[in-house]
């Protein structure tokens, strides 16, 4: 094991993360539903971005408690209670001083990237999106409609040239980025907010994945970036985001947002709440949002150190075996991008291997618009990370023989 995984391991030990939980049966698209994607059943998954781990005990202590109550009535999320438990998680975790009087809600944030791409686009229009490209931002921009444009990662030039065009009404971030795990750094996010101001385009920022920010790295909220340029010089623009995706409750739905613009804001509710039909939210996501952010910093910190070590070892076999692919962790998440290009092997070779002799299922990087590369979830106990590496290693094996 490297100095990193030991390292990762001895932080951990507050909580068990290696005991495998069984999630077949569970209605878990991860498991149960492998072969509405690859077509097999039985599959040993690596793929949907949720973790294998059960959330923190503090959120499910309260979820108890919640239930308990017994009476599961309409509620509202225009409540102190949320309102200063995300206030205090943008303080303590980002040193941000959040207005709650800015924020929104939605039952997912691709619900709410569905609604502020139809206030703020129409059909046809463009909508920028860095490449390669998590594929829930594909499917929502071309399912209203409106015309994907992809620029690839840090080409700032590319990027000038899509949001110029007239029909470019929106820069989608995500923040940091899916699939890479790239962190973009204060420069980077005031550079796009700069070209989206003077080119008329609006900014939604997807920072799902924000609190899995890897030591060494800083995730910079675009809020930040918007207020240093003042709203009216920033320009329109919202952030994404949900605790789900860190603590590990994406089945009780519920997200949040922050919204620049006060018309804006009101607009964004009034569709929701008229529109959509959606005035009243999951309380358990509630319930879950508040445990996680006044009381789960310690497990949250303790799964990406736990996480961490399953990335170094993965990136000390691939070295091992590989060491053409010079393979870094990510700078964010628990998700593995591997490009394997310097190997030369077939994608779809690669994938036959892997799902009828291998058992596995590994998102292939066609998917995100990347052929030749792989996307490996490792948001999971060490032996079962362990077993997906070994087969993405005798899968390559056989491959290139």
């Amino acid at each position: 094991m490297s100095e990193g995984a030991r390292n990762a391991v001895s932080t951990t030990a507050r909580y068990d993360f290696d005991t495998v939980i069984d999630r077949r049966g569970t209605w878990c698209v991860q498991w149960d539903g492998v072969a509405d994607r690859f077509g097999v059943d039985g599959l040993l998954p690596f793929t949907i971005s949720d973790m294998d781990f059960e959330t923190a005990p503090e959120v499910l202590a309260a979820l108890r408690a919640r239930l308990d109550h017994g009476v599961l009535g309409y509620t509202t999320w225009q409540q102190d209670d949320f309102l200063s438990a995300v206030a205090h998680w943008y303080g303590t975790r980002y040193g941000a001083d959040l207005d709650t009087g800015r924020l929104v809600y939605g039952p997912s944030v691709l619900s709410q990237l569905s609604q502020l791409l139809q206030m703020w686009t129409s059909e046809g229009e463009g909508v920028v999106v860095h490449t390669p490209t998590y594929d829930g931002f594909r499917k929502a921009v071309l399912g209203l409609g409106r015309e994907l444009r992809g620029v690839p990662l840090g080409d700032t030039e590319a990027l000038e040239r899509e949001l110029a065009r007239a029909d470019a009404k929106v820069l989608v971030l995500c923040s940091p980025h899916n699939p890479t795990g790239r962190v973009w750094t204060e420069a980077e996010l005031r550079e796009m907010a700069e070209l989206a101001r003077r080119h008329g385009a609006a900014v939604i920022s997807d920072e799902i994945h924000a609190d899995f920010v890897h030591d060494g790295h800083v995730h910079v909220p675009y809020a930040r970036i918007a207020d240093a340029a003042g709203v009216g010089a920033g320009g329109r623009w919202a952030v994404i985001t949900s605790a789900s995706k860190s603590f590990n409750f994406p089945a009780l739905t519920g997200s949040y947002g922050i919204i620049g613009d006060p018309a804006d804001r009101a607009e964004y509710l009034r569709r929701m709440e008229t529109a959509e039909g959606l005035a009243s939210p999951a309380v358990l996501s509630l319930t879950a949002h508040i445990a996680a952010y006044r009381e789960g910093a310690a497990w949250l910190d303790a799964v990406r150190a736990y996480v961490t070590g399953n990335l170094a070892m993965v990136a000390e076999r691939l070295d091992a075996e590989f060491p053409e692919l010079a393979w870094v962790p990510p700078q964010a998440g628990y998700l593995a991008w591997i490009d394997l290009r310097p190997l030369g092997v077939d994608e779809e070779a690669l994938q036959r291997v892997l799902i009828e002799r291998e058992k596995v299922a590994i998102m292939p990087g066609s998917v995100y618009g990347a052929p030749g590369f792989l996307r490996l979830n490792l948001g999971c106990p060490r032996s079962k990370a362990e077993a997906g590496v070994s087969a993405l290693v005798r899968g390559l094996r056989t491959v290139r023989a």
